[in-house]
């Protein structure tokens, strides 16, 4: 079968793969339909993203077809020919942050497309657990649940209230996806960005009012809350500056979730930070509650990611595709088509 490598940063290659075995024990066999690309994937092609090791086959964000199930499986929700979303966490369920609900942050951990070999070939071999089968969503849909699980995940803990004024910095897919996640449950959602189409793209497909990021964020944040400054911030941004900046635009008693992450330290001014007496959260991941909502929200149109999808490649492209992508200013998501389209 053909597969995707990326065997350092910057090299990707297209080359022939043995076929995984017949599953086993709980395990399905899958035929891998649409791969989403995220900021992950471009930034572990530049060697700049944490927790990911090389050589390693990208994809993370899954839509698959079930071919197989292994011997005894006992999860009736699967059946051969179902089309799933994958949600790409293995856990170990054993570690104490498992045992208390927590498994986003699992001690041990697999990542699908970062610390093990993620979705950019034809076939694969998956925990049934993983599986979420959904027939009323296309598969455009079911591959771009991730990104809506991570928004989601990243809004539950900063626990919003209908009060609450909310700031997302970083307008890429994950702060869409919180914005979108946020829609209906607080009073006003602003969001910045660096870039003006990307707060263009924004305006057009969610409920928000923008502004254009730079060295004069605080002092617009300002102007554009009044006296009181937003009282949940999220940052998205992944960008160091952005994260630590970020504390200064969090109003007193208020909450900032950190969804982005970078390499090395973050200082933060302690000072505002103590003064302020704010509650400091990542978010990392999602659990099984927020792909259950997040499914549902997206099959009744709560949730739609579909007018992300800007881009699109093929298993036979994208070696080419996506260091192209990584420049474009006008991606907002990327979609690797594998196997034949859908019917």
């Amino acid at each position: 079968m053909r597969e995707v490598l990326l065997h350092q940063p910057g090299r990707l290659e297209s080359r022939e793969a043995p076929e995984p075995p017949a599953p086993g024990l709980d395990q399905a066999l899958v035929a891998v339909r649409r791969v989403g690309i995220c900021g992950t994937d471009f930034h572990a092609f530049a060697g700049e993203q944490n927790f990911f090791s090389y050589p390693r086959v990208l994809g993370h964000e899954l839509a698959v077809e079930v071919l197989a199930l292994g011997p005894t499986h006992a999860d009736p929700r699967i059946s051969v020919g179902d089309r799933c979303a994958v949600m790409p966490y293995l856990t170990c369920g054993r570690c104490r942050p498992c045992r208390a609900g927590r498994s986003n942050c699992c001690e041990r951990v697999d990542v699908l497309g970062v610390t093990v070999d993620g979705g950019l070939h034809e076939r694969m071999l998956v925990p049934m657990s993983a599986l979420y089968p959904r027939a009323d969503l296309t598969l455009d849909q079911l591959a771009l649940v991730e990104t809506l699980g991570i928004g989601m995940h990243a809004v539950e803990r900063g626990r919003p209230e209908a009060s609450d004024s909310v700031l997302v910095i970083g307008v890429g897919p994950i702060g869409l996806a919180i914005a979108q996640c946020l829609a209906g449950r607080v009073d006003s959602i602003l969001v910045a960005d660096i870039s003006e189409l990307r707060l263009g793209f924004a305006e057009r497909t969610a409920k928000v009012e923008t502004l254009l990021a730079g060295p004069n964020l605080l002092s617009q944040v300002i102007e554009r809350s009044g006296a009181d400054l937003p009282s949940l911030v999220f940052d998205a941004t992944g960008s160091r500056g952005s994260m630590e900046q970020a504390v200064a635009m969090t109003g007193a008693g208020g909450r900032l979730v950190l969804v982005g992450h970078t390499m090395g330290v973050l200082s933060l001014d302690n000072p505002t930070f103590h003064r302020r007496e704010l509650d400091l959260h990542a978010s990392r991941n999602a659990v099984a509650e927020d792909w259950a909502a997040v499914v549902e929200l997206v099959a009744n149109d709560s949730l739609d990611p579909l007018p992300w999808v800007t881009h699109r490649s093929t298993l036979e492209t994208v070696c080419t595709d996506l260091p192209g992508f990584a420049d474009d200013d006008h991606l907002v998501k990327a979609v690797v088509h594998v196997g034949p389209e859908e019917s």
